[in-house]
Order: C-alpha cells, then sequence, then structure tokens
C-alpha cells in the first residue's frame, strides 16, 4: 500500500499506518501518534465519577483529521 499524501504529491512511499478517523494510508512523516486517555468510571455509591487510568491508547490519524479531532469552539459558535 503507497501513502495517499505522497501519491498525490507523485511519490510512491509505502504506508506505515491507517489513519483511523478516515481510512487514509500514511507513511511515516504523514502520520500523526496521538494517544487517548481512558477512563472508568468509579462508583460512589448513589452516583458515580471517572478516574484516568494511568495507560493511555495509542491511534494513528492523518494531519487532516488531527486538526479536525483538536479543534476548539470559537466564542461565538457557542450556544446562547
Amino acid at each position: 500500500m503507497i501513502c495517499f499524501v505522497c501519491k498525490a504529491q507523485g511519490r510512491e512511499t509505502p504506508a506505515l499506518a491507517m489513519c483511523v478517523v478516515c481510512g487514509m494510508a500514511l507513511c511515516g512523516d504523514h502520520a500523526v501518534r496521538e494517544e487517548l486517555p481512558l477512563w472508568e468510571r468509579v462508583s460512589l455509591g448513589m452516583t458515580e465519577a471517572r478516574r484516568q487510568l494511568p495507560l493511555k491508547l495509542p491511534r494513528f490519524v492523518c494531519r487532516e483529521c488531527s486538526h479536525a479531532l483538536s479543534q476548539k469552539r470559537q466564542p461565538e459558535d457557542s450556544p446562547r
């Protein structure tokens, strides 16, 4: 499999990963490795809380999906 971004640039670089969001094949230069925190629910009697686990879940995404997933809401976009 060939990296989609490299192929669009006229190069044929072997893909090392696939974006877990859009499925794009990626080489090492175009893959973004992210780590997702994992949480568990903790019962506190009649209520529950969340506790972050020490290990994180690694995943590979393309740059476009990484930017889309990490975007912040603008103050003017917030609901009123």
